[in-house]
């Protein structure tokens, strides 16, 4: 009886995760095309470091090179909500793919022929960086018209498992494929991802699968930009969990992203010298623990005490970043990479459904274009600030000094009513 149960329990949960299959038409393409586009950009995510430290070896370089991608990603933002919220939302991220494909396969060529500077490398991750502005408020509308309250737990578990899951595959490829051939195979796996991201987008729009939530009329009275984007900071205004989460992430989003994107690489193949595949792998491990993260989330309905229980699961990652540094050994590396992706996965999740909830259709382009701008906009400042004081003190301490910073800063959150009572 007792095997029986459980056999009955797990599928269940199995049930659960195939319900946005069963019941919306648009998912599984939507989720196609976002699943093979984050394997290629899982790719490029442990290439881009290396090809940066072995035309420079510096950190405050690396740093310069996010804030590249960063600084046109965050001055995007203002405008891709609007944007977003009057056209037709799949055509605006065919149009990023797109862009983002003739931007990666540049970059493939560049390096294949030995021509790729660091100059040149500015521009065109600030031109990646531009696209994406724009195709991730377009993206997160699209999400929430599609994850309808019947799907939306599992669909957004399901979405966030699967692309972690392929992240389980393109860092360890990604190493594979600079340790034995070149980056520029790895650039150019992800400009095809795009391409075929946008495959899926077109195939999706000529079905009717989809239809924008938007519409412009002839006969509608105009409104400005302005009123629109003030229209997005009274919806946040109106609940304290989205404003708070998102002022208190501008300042986490330093510390956390700051060690990430340009200690983390630095850690394993500069302090540690191992091998690019080994970096690869603890980027893999980092995803492993978002699945599991993604797994338990997904396999309930609802979960109560939610505020409590994000800000926890930041606070975890925070002390996963914290303790890197402080040991050698690849096996305690990779499972503290997976603590941490665990954490973030927890706080993403549940983050985003509350957005689903809490946001009207209408308006949400904005209001997540305001959520990015808020999370993102002093990133670029971040990667140079971290990258520099790297140089300057060392990279350990760096790490140990904004680790400690954003988990004083998740504790301090914790201490506002508002946000431990959130459900």
């Amino acid at each position: 009886m007792q095997l029986e149960s459980q056999l009955k329990k797990k599928q269940r949960v199995l049930d659960n995760f195939l319900i946005p299959f069963v019941k919306s038409r648009s998912f599984p393409y939507l989720w196609l095309s976002q699943l093979i586009s984050m394997l290629g950009g899982s790719v490029t995510t442990v290439i881009l470091p290396m090809v940066v430290y072995s035309l420079t070896g510096s950190t405050t370089m690396m740093g310069i090179v996010m804030a590249a991608y960063m600084l046109p990603y965050v001055i995007m933002l203002p405008f891709s909500g609007w944007i977003v919220d009057r056209y037709d939302r799949v055509k605006i991220m065919m149009l990023s793919d797109i862009v983002r494909f003739i931007t990666m396969l540049a970059i493939a060529v560049l390096i294949f022929t030995n021509t790729l500077s660091i100059h040149v490398l500015f521009g065109l991750v600030g031109i990646y960086g531009l696209m994406e502005g724009l195709f991730h408020p377009a993206y997160s509308a699209v999400r929430a018209t599609v994850f309808t309250p019947e799907i939306r737990n599992a669909a957004n578990a399901l979405t966030q498992m699967s692309n972690q899951g392929v992240r389980l595959i393109g860092p360890v490829l990604g190493g594979l494929l600079i340790s034995t051939l070149s980056a520029s195979y790895g650039f150019g796996l992800d400009a095809l991802t795009y391409l075929f991201s946008f495959l899926c987008l077109l195939f999706l729009v000529k079905k009717s699968l989809y239809t924008p939530t938007i519409k412009q009329s002839a006969d509608q009275p105009s409104t400005s930009w302005k009123s629109e984007f003030l229209e997005g900071i009274k919806i946040l205004k109106g609940h304290p969990w989205l404003w708070i989460t998102i002022l208190a992430f501008s300042f986490i989003n330093i510390s956390y992203s700051g060690i990430s994107v340009i200690l983390v690489p630095w850690l394993f193949k500069v302090h540690l010298q191992l091998d690019p595949l080994i970096y690869g792998i603890g980027i893999t491990c980092s995803g492993l623990g978002a699945i599991v993260a993604a797994l338990i989330f997904g396999s309930k309905t609802k979960w109560p005490h939610r505020g409590l229980l994000a800000y926890g699961s930041v606070l975890l990652s925070g002390v996963a970043l914290l303790l890197l540094p402080f040991t050698s050994s690849p096996v305690i590396l990779a499972l503290l990479m997976a603590v941490e992706g665990f954490g973030l996965m927890i706080f993403g999740l549940i983050w985003e459904t509350s957005l689903q909830e809490l946001v009207p259709a209408e308006a949400f382009g904005r209001v997540v274009s305001l959520d990015l701008l808020g999370s993102f906009a002093l990133l670029p400042v971040s990667y140079f600030l971290v990258g520099w004081i790297a140089d300057v003190i060392g990279g350990i301490t760096t790490i140990a000094i904004f680790a400690s910073i954003g988990i004083a800063i998740v504790a301090s959150v914790l201490c506002v009513p508002a946000i431990r009572r959130f459900q």
